[in-house]
């Protein structure tokens, strides 16, 4: 079973007595638009969509960063920021996508997680894409993010918003809301980190 989150629906995620345990973030989409055709992208007639997961964290001792594959941020489940990306998936073939891994077990020391995905190469169409992302954590039914909003040019997507509640809740909730950019998004919500030109 799972739950199909709809735009500023917000669920919670709450802490069994064993604790929240391992909060998986989960990123698939079409790695080449259908309209391509097989001949036509044998013949380099178009471009596949290289799509990044990644997200901004602020933890409650004040500290504040992106776990992305831009950078080559990839994040520590262990140590701060309780956050790491798994790897990068370069052309959305892999059947895993790509995922964020979240450390449920240390919510008494992060205070939100913005997720995010952006189109590292390839045109903005977000329709083609068809990206999806999957909340899954013990005990629970999964969460699933349609970008079911496609009308937007921009490279960039907000997908959801965690925030501790009260030490033992994470609150989640369906964003899909785009941007030119990172910076542009981190104003939008508030993050004030500096931002500069990266490569992968």
């Amino acid at each position: 079973m799972a739950i199909s989150l709809q735009k500023g629906q917000k669920v919670s995620l709450k802490k069994a007595s064993s604790g929240l345990g391992e909060i998986l973030v989960n990123l698939n989409w079409n790695s080449v638009p259908q309209n391509q055709g097989l001949l036509k992208s044998l013949f380099g007639g178009g471009q596949g969509i290289d799509l990044d997961l990644g997200c901004l964290f602020e933890l409650k001792d004040g500290s504040k960063g992106a776990v992305q594959a831009l950078g080559n941020s990839f994040g520590s489940l262990a140590r701060p920021p309780y956050v790491s990306l798994d790897g990068d998936d370069r052309t959305g073939a892999a059947a895993a996508g790509e995922n964020l891994r979240i450390n449920g077990n240390q919510i008494t020391n992060i205070k939100r997680i913005l997720v995010y995905t952006f189109i590292y190469e390839g045109v903005a169409n977000w329709r083609q894409a068809d990206a999806v992302v999957t909340i899954k954590y013990p005990g629970a039914e999964d969460l699933v993010v349609k970008m079911d909003d496609y009308n937007s040019k921009e490279k960039m997507c907000a997908l959801a918003l965690l925030e501790n509640m009260n030490d033992e809740t994470f609150s989640v909730e369906k964003i899909v809301q785009f941007f030119g950019g990172h910076s542009m998004m981190d104003r939008a919500f508030g993050w004030g980190l500096n931002w500069k030109p990266g490569r992968k």
